[in-house]
């Protein structure tokens, strides 16, 4: 026997397996990770008590201002992130939605997941000591270079490694520093040749910036729109795609030259 239903009740009906699933994703864990902006460190100063950046066989010059590299904080791969905990970051503009895996690609527990981004800091630093080097001219292993930051994993610091080599060895090459005096953050991975690559969480990296009292901040070229999304006031944005112009726009912006800007 066929039953007619009216309009409304058909409605009702079909709500019924919408309002399940809502109310099963209200208490599932979701593949999200929650991100927040982190601590910055200046890498021409010291962390947990050590200089950030120790150079032998080369004479160093005192500098002024500071380098920030930024950093996000985000929940472990093994938290439960609710759909409520979605919801209220979302409307947030300090907090970022993440796919799981766009944080953590390579799976593996919270553990495996934090030595592999040890490895990938120490095999950035590796490389930042190698890309300053080409830059300033000098053979690899002309000049003892050791870095120091605890607690930071992943490549994102390496272009601000690099800058900060150069700055002690070099500075600006006139007598001068990078930074001009100023607090000058950024983020953005290196290679040995001095290309600067892309990285995750900008829009955060850059309120971590601001916070902490930066007024420049230099932000690999392709993540320009992101950056700008949530640029904080008084905050300058200068994209970079190598060492060789980012080390160019701070010397631009010292002598009041013009400057790149997202």
């Amino acid at each position: 026997m066929l039953l007619r239903l009216s309009r409304p009740r058909i409605l009702a009906l079909c709500a019924l397996p919408v309002l399940a699933l809502f109310g099963t994703a209200a208490f599932a864990p979701l593949p999200f990770t929650l991100a927040q902006p982190g601590t910055t460190a200046d890498v021409l100063g010291d962390d947990q008590g050590k200089p950030v950046i120790t150079i032998k066989g080369a004479p160093t010059r005192a500098t002024d201002g500071e380098l920030r590299m930024t950093t996000i904080v985000a929940t472990g791969p093994e938290a439960d992130v609710g759909i409520g905990d979605v919801v209220d970051s979302w409307f947030r503009t300090d907090r970022a939605v993440m796919p799981r895996d766009s944080v953590y690609p390579t799976g593996g527990s919270e553990k495996e997941i934090e030595q592999h981004n040890l490895q990938d800091m120490e095999e950035s630093q590796d490389v930042a000591v190698d890309a300053a080097l080409k830059y300033l001219g000098k053979a690899p292993g002309s000049v003892d270079i050791t870095l120091h930051l605890a607690d930071v994993g992943g490549p994102s610091a390496g272009l601000f490694f690099s800058l900060g080599i150069i700055d002690k060895l070099a500075g600006d090459g006139s007598g001068g520093d990078l930074t001009g005096g100023r607090t000058v953050a950024g983020t953005g991975t290196i290679e040995a040749n001095g290309a600067v690559g892309a990285v995750g969480g900008v829009s955060l990296k850059t309120q971590a910036a601001r916070r902490d009292g930066a007024t420049v901040f230099l932000v690999p070229r392709a993540e320009c729109k992101e950056a700008k999304a949530e640029q904080p006031k008084g905050l300058r944005l200068i994209p970079v795609t190598t060492l060789k112009n980012a080390v160019s726009s701070l010397k631009a912006l010292e002598q009041g030259n013009k400057v790149p800007s997202c």
